[in-house]
């Protein structure tokens, strides 16, 4: 394995256990401490679930830029498709908690707001640092500036986005479905 992977194998097993410990957290505080009827009732897993479904077609258009890439296609259509799913996903979390704001849930109001917002927030910000990236890396894919060591790093931003989505799985798993399930 070359060493830029190892590295960012490391990196994402590290942010890995610190999602580990924001999910178990939110499990504990919401589910332990029956606070699932107020999630269930103020949560929208319907919305929320398109927004997902845009963040998981977000890895399936990073995977094909990728292997166009390989290939030495160099068009960015595809890199400029996942950075759109990305916003769209942000914006649909912005709406969530504005929605969650207008009812009077914020993260200071209880512990399922603590807990909420803590984790996906926390969530919302690896998000917004993968959209940067792919930014960046479009940006040097356009203007021709793409050489082999980005190369690398595109791979490893890939490794990210999809570690990020594969997280959103996890998180939407947890606090939509199973509270809606456990309501």
């Amino acid at each position: 394995m070359q060493k830029h992977k190892v590295m960012m194998a490391f990196f994402i097993a590290s942010e890995a256990f610190f999602f580990i410990g924001l999910i178990i957290t939110y499990v504990y505080f919401n589910h332990l401490a029956q606070h699932n009827s107020m999630a269930a009732h103020y949560l929208d897993i319907r919305k929320t679930g398109i927004f997902t479904l845009a963040l998981i077609l977000s890895s399936v258009t990073m995977h094909i830029a990728g292997l166009n890439l390989e290939k030495g296609n160099r068009k960015i259509g595809w890199l400029i498709f996942t950075i759109i799913l990305g916003i769209i996903f942000l914006i649909g979390q912005g709406a969530e908690y504005s929605r969650l704001y207008n009812v009077n849930i914020t993260i200071s109001q209880n512990l399922f707001g603590s807990s909420f917002f803590t984790l996906t927030g926390f969530h919302g910000l690896h998000v917004l640092i993968g959209l940067i990236v792919l930014m960046i890396m479009s940006r040097l894919i356009y203007s021709g500036k793409y050489q082999k060591i980005e190369a690398h790093a595109f791979k490893n931003a890939t490794m990210y986005w999809h570690f990020v989505d594969g997280v959103w799985i996890a998180v939407f798993s947890v606090v939509y479905i199973w509270t809606m399930a456990a309501a």
